[in-house]
This record gives C-alpha cells, sequence and structure tokens, in this order.
C-alpha cells in the first residue's frame, strides 16, 4: 500500500518521533519534499500561476487535512505556498506527516 493510500493513525504522545533512517526511508517516497535539519519536520514549497490557484490548492489541502486529523503549518501569498508537516504531539516526525505530504502531491497528479 503506497502512502496516498494509508490514512492517518491518531497520535497523543507518548510514542517516539521517527529515527532519521526511516524519515529517510519514507522521504523517498514523497517527491519535491526535504527533511528538515533538525529532523523534525519535512517542507516543501508549491509555486503556481496566481491567486486563485493558490487558494484552490490551500482548500485543498485543508480538506485533507481535517479528513486525516493532521494538519499542516503553511505559509502563503499570490502564487506560492510553503508547507510544513510535524507531529507536534511526539517533537518530531510520524508516519502521518509522510501520508499527509503524499496526498497532498496526489493533488498536483490530478
Amino acid at each position: 500500500m503506497t502512502l496516498a493510500e494509508k490514512h492517518c493513525v491518531p497520535c497523543e504522545g507518548g510514542t517516539a518521533p521517527l529515527d532519521a533512517e526511516r524519515a529517510g526511508e519514507l522521504l523517498t517516497q514523497v517527491p519535491g519534499w526535504d527533511l528538515a535539519a533538525d529532523g523534525q519536520s519535512i517542507r516543501r514549497e508549491f509555486s503556481f500561476k496566481g491567486f486563485y490557484k493558490t487558494m484552490a490548492f490551500i482548500n485543498a489541502m485543508a480538506w485533507i487535512a481535517n479528513q486525516e486529523g493532521h494538519h499542516p503549518d503553511f505559509s502563503a501569498g499570490f502564487n506560492y505556498c510553503h508547507v510544513t508537516f510535524t507531529t507536534h504531539a511526539i517533537g518530531g516526525l510520524s508516519e502521518n506527516d509522510f501520508i499527509c505530504a503524499a496526498r497532498v502531491n496526489a493533488l498536483l497528479e490530478s
């Protein structure tokens, strides 16, 4: 099963964040995403042709986040959106971050 086919599992804390090796393995499945220097988040910058397309992307991303119960941090402007996923409850990365990244990537494939 691919990451985009999986669903997030609720995370209340008490579990360890992914180690660097596992994060690196999962990162290969989400093209365009980068691992932060501290290993606690993944980030991607998206570019669009104008404000409407940027907002359409943000709305679609918000729908995914609400469905999965796992929400990114993001900043946006006229033709860009910077997205960061991390699992705040554990202070680092979980598989949920990569599942959501894969689902966000799928928005651009359709």
